[in-house]
């Protein structure tokens, strides 16, 4: 598993980040998240990001994602420089191009598991978005919950869907923040599961933002962050011993 912070000149770059400077708040409230932040992720490669509280990892796959804007630097996703994009140029590409599954589901309420999976694809102008939402919900499991609302879903069955319609527009990338982290264990696992199943069937580039370390151990690369900067294995070796 490789913890470096680029990938070989061979590789063709999925994610792209080049000096990113990031803070969050205003005034004497503002805080420097992102410093000087430089990564480059291989197409096709799954990517666990860890660190402690804090440390900066559902920033930096939010400004991955194009949902926040840094203050310096560049952030060059499948080609495309992020900020070249105004918002409305923003969201037409994350619709094309990332699927992003949060921890706490974000589903719409008053829409069915059907129509939460198909909300992204009939905003792309996709002519069979109820037909590819079924298919994506029978892909996870739920082919018997497609009429239920968020609020007659379990947790893992909710995070499922919210699975479902992140993979239905077939992203080039797929994001994942703390995706177990309002689930027990056990339910934990099965979604873990179906996120690297889904990965592997369709080569999707995984970035997965995590406090497990045996979760981030599945991925091919683990990316360590402390105070806003990626952190070299021989920073985490050294803080290790200190603790």
């Amino acid at each position: 598993m490789m913890s470096d912070t680029h990938v070989s000149p061979a590789e063709k770059p999925a994610i792209e980040l080049q000096d990113v400077e990031l803070s969050l708040g205003r005034a004497a409230a503002r805080v420097h998240i992102l410093k000087g932040v430089s990564l480059s992720l291989a197409s096709g490669q799954a990517t666990g990001l860890v660190g402690p509280s804090g440390s900066g990892k559902s920033t930096l796959l939010m400004t991955m994602a194009g949902l926040e804007r840094p203050d310096a630097g560049t952030v060059r996703v499948a080609g495309q420089d992020l900020g070249a994009l105004d918002e409305d140029g923003l969201a037409v590409f994350r619709g094309r191009h990332i699927g992003i599954v949060f921890q706490s589901f974000h589903l719409v309420p008053t829409m069915t598991a059907r129509e939460n999976v198909a909300l992204p694809l009939e905003l792309a102008g996709a002519g069979d978005a109820f037909a590819r939402a079924e298919a994506e919900l029978r892909n996870v499991g739920l082919s018997d919950r497609m009429d239920h609302y968020p609020a007659q879903l379990s947790g893992g069955e909710q995070q499922r869907v919210a699975i479902a319609r992140a993979v239905a527009p077939n992203p080039d990338i797929l994001v994942a923040d703390e995706p177990t982290g309002n689930l027990d264990e056990s339910t934990g696992r099965s979604i873990v599961d179906l996120i690297f199943a889904l990965r592997r069937e369709r080569g999707a580039t995984l970035v997965l933002v995590t406090h497990d370390l045996s979760l981030a151990a599945l991925c091919d690369r683990t990316v360590r962050l402390r105070a806003g900067r990626i952190e070299t294995q021989a920073q985490a070796d050294a803080a290790a011993a200190v603790a």
